[in-house]
């Protein structure tokens, strides 16, 4: 069983370069693999579903894609498990002008088919036909090793990324970014739940900007490791895309992607890692060259950050003398007693009326010494 979408690429599925984007081409990857696994899994009688998907291997772009080629986007099951359908994809862009054809990508998609009735049941997966016994072996072994990548995935999945002020060039903070999203119907399949397909898209726009921002040159989707999606993103949910740079090469980009969801509507609960994945590009030159890439380094540390380190340590060093700026800690009086307000406010008096003397000098060493010298400074402002 094989199934075939084709479709123009226009100005707006690529960059200023004219190449097409990587996004899209992972969305016409899920909208064919969507379609073909659905209609598998409710090609006999039963419980109506429809097929979610729930990871994505590695996919390689092997050549560019141009505005004004063709694409073909062929998908075909090659194996199924009680609950899970594996989906190849394979597309070939045409120039239909020279009617050239080239492979532009391959990819292994899973699936695994939801319920129309209750979303949270997993529905049984009708078995194929395998042509030769060792199709099937093949297919289990891969079944259970991306079981075994999507479980340490998630249970690594706990990064975030915070601004940072005034980054330096090449930098990982000077080229983080971050998209948010409303996820509206459109968005959205019969479920209810946000497509892969978009998702990645979205996923590919942000690593896009981040490998923009660092190099300052036309770039290109070079791969994507796999991409595991955790848990179901709802419709009206609010999703940051964050990425960031994690390792450069002479002529390429690792960029880290998740995507957090904060379901605010209907059922609101805490914001939750809903898909990650990492992203490969390179810099092309306005010939379609590689080029160099810039090195990731690490940021220098400024004399004022340390000061502020230093400063920061102080402060949450417990002190008897130090006042208490904020709410009061266990080792801390929430106010002072009574004969230590009336000790300071003696003191402060007393330093006023030194200071109110004329014609007396204060050596700087003593002005230092802050409180314990006042005894000096009155005996320095008495001759």
């Amino acid at each position: 069983m094989a199934r075939q979408l084709i479709r123009i690429m226009r100005p707006d599925d690529a960059n200023i370069a004219g190449n097409v984007h990587g996004g899209t081409v992972l969305k016409m990857i899920e909208e064919a693999g969507a379609i073909i696994s659905t209609r598998h899994c409710n090609s006999q009688a039963g419980e109506p579903c429809v097929a979610a998907l729930a990871r994505v291997e590695r996919t390689d772009f092997l050549s560019p894609m141009c505005i004004g080629e063709v694409a073909n986007v062929s998908a075909e099951i090659t194996y199924t498990s009680k609950h899970s359908v594996e989906v190849q994809v394979n597309v070939l862009s045409e120039n239909i002008l020279t009617g050239a054809k080239k492979v532009t990508n391959k990819a292994t998609l899973w699936y695994v088919p939801l319920s129309l009735k209750n979303v949270n049941k997993v529905v049984e997966v009708p078995p194929i036909q395998y042509a030769r016994k060792e199709q099937e072996d093949e297919g289990r072994k891969r079944y259970e090793e991306q079981k075994l990548d999507r479980l340490e995935t998630k249970q690594r999945n706990g990064d975030v990324i915070f601004p940072v002020i005034n980054p330096e060039p090449h930098t990982v903070g000077y080229s983080q970014s971050s998209l948010i999203h409303l996820v509206g119907p459109s968005d959205c399949t019969l479920l209810g739940f946000v497509h892969g397909g978009v998702t990645m898209k979205l996923m590919d726009e942000v690593a896009g900007i981040v490998a923009a921002r660092h190099c300052k040159t036309n770039i290109v989707t070079a791969s994507v490791d796999a991409i595991n999606f955790h848990e179901k993103i709802k419709k009206g949910s609010v999703i940051t895309i964050s990425g960031r740079m994690t390792f450069t090469s002479n002529k390429s980009m690792e960029i880290e992607v998740f995507v957090d969801a904060d379901p605010f509507v209907d059922e609101p609960q805490e914001r939750y890692r809903a898909v990650s994945a990492f992203f490969t590009y390179v810099s092309l030159s306005k010939e379609g060259r590689p080029l160099p890439v810039p090195q990731l380094r690490k940021p220098r540390r400024r004399r004022g950050a340390s000061r502020r380190g230093r400063a920061d340590t102080f402060k949450q060093k417990p002190s008897g003398r130090r006042r208490c700026s904020g709410p009061p800690s266990s080792d801390l009086p929430a106010r002072p007693g009574p004969a230590r307000a009336a000790r300071g406010a003696a003191a402060r008096g007393a330093l006023l009326q030194v200071f109110a003397w004329p014609n007396f000098r204060i050596p700087i060493g003593v002005v230092r010494g802050a409180r314990g010298a006042l005894p000096e400074l009155r005996k320095h402002a008495l001759k």
